[in-house]
């Protein structure tokens, strides 16, 4: 099983992806895309909380830049709702480990 970190990774990924894909409608990962992935995963990597982490929108220390937050939060307006579709089991797993 992988580790909470490495789940957060890939939804993620995932959603950053579906956005990049439905809503920009790109074929293949645009630049700002790829680098949103690249940011995500550093800050995943670096989370003060570890493997305690809750969600970050709940978080106490905010360390994602705030350009790079609300560009984040547009994804995860646009794909939350949608993952459900792309990504059934990936979904309800992130969900249930809130």
């Amino acid at each position: 099983m992988k580790s909470k970190i490495e789940h957060e990774k890939q939804v993620v990924e995932l959603m950053i992806r579906l956005y990049c894909r439905k809503k920009e409608k790109n074929e293949t990962l645009c630049a700002d895309c790829a680098a949103l992935i690249e940011y995500a995963h550093a800050r995943l990597d670096k989370c003060t909380f570890g493997e305690q982490k809750g969600t970050c929108k709940r978080c106490p220390i905010h360390c994602y830049k705030p350009t790079m937050r609300e560009q984040m939060r547009i994804v995860m307006r646009f794909s939350g709702p949608r993952l459900l579709w792309y990504a059934p089991w990936d979904t309800l797993r992130h969900l249930t480990s809130l």
